[in-house]
């Protein structure tokens, strides 16, 4: 019997979340102003950026987790933990370049899918 959500589903789904949250994260400083105009003012709430972070680190953790195992490499684990530490230290330590940190913590933790993605693929047993 098939898992439901296998490894590398969790990481297609992980790699889109992150990716989105990057693209939110980046646009909405240029966006923001044009939002009530569509009707989309709710992607400028604390709570949409909250989810989607909670959504990453939700799926990157199941996601590695299952897939661990398999393959024991640290790295993408490492790269995962990297680009949360850049989100948290672009909300609460370097403000300044909240609008650099962020995006770049959502790219890094796709790039972390990746490559626990590619990791799983290359794995010759199970």
């Amino acid at each position: 019997m098939k898992p439901l959500l296998r490894s590398s589903r969790l990481d297609q789904v992980g790699m889109t979340a992150s990716i989105a949250c990057a693209i939110h994260c980046a646009a909405l400083p240029f966006l923001i102003t044009t939002l009530p105009l569509w009707g989309l003012s709710f992607l400028a709430h604390s709570w949409v950026e909250v989810s989607m972070i909670c959504l990453s680190l939700f799926i990157g953790t199941w996601s590695l987790a299952r897939s661990y195992p398999k393959h024991k490499k640290t790295v993408p684990v490492l790269v995962l933990i990297i680009g949360f530490v850049l989100i948290g230290c672009g909300h609460y330590l370097i403000t300044d370049l909240e609008a650099v940190l962020i995006p770049l913590g959502g790219f890094t933790i796709a790039a972390a899918h990746l490559i626990n993605w590619r990791y799983t693929r290359s794995c010759t047993h199970q």
